[in-house]
């Protein structure tokens, strides 16, 4: 189905009528021939693709980077999209000067993904450290294994940047000042309000399918995609994660990303760093959204099966704009099997606040340890006092056809001191409710004592005083 889209690639204006689920890297290298931005994988894993994506949000212009290759063109209406080439000028900039001092771009394939990626580091960063500029780009792969090179540059970005005294508070003006962005970046966020204020006064069109995110469809089915009509998520509040007075409700627009940085800014003593840590690149933390992880029903999805731990409860919207309340441990029936309506969305996930008393761990097992998904993953969340447990919670991933609660080993536990033997027990009794199967990322024995050793690992994370390392393994 063609939309009118309207945005800003680079520095130019875009009035164009095109299919809406056509991805975002077809349009730059096919339409309007920035070859720039590599095609690779397309699958989201090497960061080749990936841009900027800016938008005004509280009056504020913000920068996230992106995966072009799994990006509906449609969401980019009234936004701001970079590529390569729109961070060039007449000389290479910072990033690229220190790219080529220091051989960081061998074959170049890989290159025009860092430096966007670097370049959304810097975008969203005040205090610059090198540790952070490397974590932010652990979504971009380099064949050639020039990771040294590309070390020490950022280095001496780092170095060079907080070494400068500059005349303005502002990041962007900042970084046009500091050579690492062109000077039409000074004038974007009052283009882009204009845009914005024309797109948001357009009718929206009535679709049959919703999608938020697509990061797995777009990998799954795009050419299919092509054919059907379909409803983005381009309308959305503004406050997409708030708090009642018992309750985190989180709007069915909410990425990763932003879950994650709310989770860390409010509830940092609960240690769901290790969880974003593990979950995909920040390019697909940046577009992936919550309601999507859970309604794509993978026995192996980490926000799910956390959401799981977290007694979460799903608000379903129906077409006549009834609600209906569901706990999220019941909307599983089989697998990829869903109790939902073909006339009902989420439209909201909430938990409720954490008190003093809770812990949360997240563990997690794959061939490889970050950008791929579980052989076997759990959570658990747990309040305690004086050692003794009173309620608990523990899910698990990939040892069933949904993602599962394990409730009789939950049941089991609730009430117990903490103790070597208890853990034990309690170890056994989730072995027999499970039922893994042998497939290309493990036998079912293999995933049987994956779950096994992991659940151990929880409480000698969570209990360190207590649970001995050496008895219970």
């Amino acid at each position: 189905m063609e939309s009118e889209i309207n945005f800003i690639l680079n520095d130019k204006d875009i009035h164009t009528k095109t299919n809406s689920a056509k991805v975002l890297l077809d349009y730059i290298r096919k339409d309007q021939k920035l070859t720039g931005t590599k095609e690779v994988c397309k699958e989201g894993d090497c960061g080749a693709c990936t841009i900027l994506l800016g938008e005004v949000l509280d009056g504020k212009l913000r920068y996230k980077t992106i995966n072009s290759c799994l990006f509906p063109i449609q969401n980019v209406n009234g936004k701001h999209v970079v590529t390569i080439e729109g961070l060039n000028q007449e000389i290479p900039n910072l990033i690229q000067s220190e790219f080529l001092n220091h051989g960081a771009s061998q074959c170049g394939f890989c290159t025009p993904g860092f430096v966007v990626s670097l370049t959304g580091y810097f975008l969203n960063s005040s205090n610059l450290n090198y540790d952070e500029a490397i974590n932010f780009i652990a979504g971009n792969i380099c064949r050639c294994t020039g990771y040294n090179s590309v070390k020490k540059s950022i280095n001496n970005i780092i170095l060079n940047l907080n070494g400068n005294s500059f005349n303005s508070n502002n990041n962007i003006e900042r970084l046009v000042e500091g050579n690492i962005l062109p000077q039409y970046f000074n004038k974007i966020e009052e283009r882009l309000k204009k845009i914005y204020l024309d797109f948001v006064e357009q009718n929206e069109v009535k679709d049959t399918t919703f999608i938020a995110g697509g990061t797995d469809l777009f990998v799954q089915k795009p050419d299919e995609l092509l054919t059907h009509n379909l409803s983005f998520h381009s309308k959305v509040p503004k406050l997409k994660i708030y708090e009642t007075n018992e309750e985190i409700v989180i709007h069915s627009s909410a990425t990763i990303e932003e879950l994650k940085n709310y989770f860390l800014q409010y509830f940092p003593i609960l240690n769901f760093e290790k969880l974003f840590t593990l979950f995909a690149s920040r390019q697909i933390r940046n577009n992936a959204t919550i309601a999507g992880n859970i309604v794509n029903a993978s026995p192996i999805a980490d926000i799910t099966i956390t959401l799981l731990a977290l007694n979460a409860e799903l608000i379903l919207k129906s077409s006549n704009n009834k609600n209906r309340i569901l706990k999220l441990d019941q909307f599983y029936k089989g697998y990829k099997t869903l109790d939902i309506n073909s006339n009902e969305i989420i439209e909201f996930i909430s938990i409720k606040i954490p008190d003093s008393n809770s812990s949360f761990n997240f563990e997690k097992v794959s061939k490889r340890k970050h950008l791929d998904i579980a052989s076997v993953n759990t959570a658990i969340f747990i309040n305690s006092e004086n050692n003794k447990i009173l309620n608990i919670r523990i899910s698990a991933g990939g040892v069933s056809p949904i993602p599962l609660l394990l409730l009789k080993t939950s049941e089991f536990l609730i009430g117990q001191k903490i103790s070597n033997h208890v853990v034990k027990d309690a170890v056994q009794i989730a072995v027999s409710e499970i039922s893994p199967i042998s497939d290309i990322r493990g036998s079912k024995e293999y995933k049987t004592l994956l779950l096994q050793q992991l659940i151990k690992a929880h409480f000698i994370e969570l209990f360190p005083q207590i649970i001995n390392h050496e008895v219970l393994t």
